[in-house]
């Protein structure tokens, strides 16, 4: 399954849909994904609170790909940062 999330919201119902098209319990899907099982259940309410690492571990093990879009190599947003 591809899919590419406009939203953190698009991406948890994204988890959450592939999860139980696949017929998974949240502690199946864990233990497939090697995370915890409140991992799943943070994942799949507010990823924007989750480590990215786990994110793409949680999301590979669903066989999930995930496309990011719109990606900047603008510079001039960020502030320079003093050593």
């Amino acid at each position: 399954m591809q899919i590419t999330p406009d939203t953190l919201s698009d991406l948890a119902q994204g988890l959450i849909t592939e999860r139980k098209r696949q017929g998974l319990s949240r502690a199946q899907a864990a233990a497939v994904c090697n995370v915890s099982t409140s991992f799943i259940r943070d994942a799949e309410s507010d990823p924007g609170a989750c480590s990215l690492a786990l994110l793409l571990r949680l999301t590979r093990g669903l066989g999930i790909q995930l496309q990011a879009t719109h990606w900047s190599t603008d510079t001039e947003q960020f502030p320079e940062v003093e050593p």
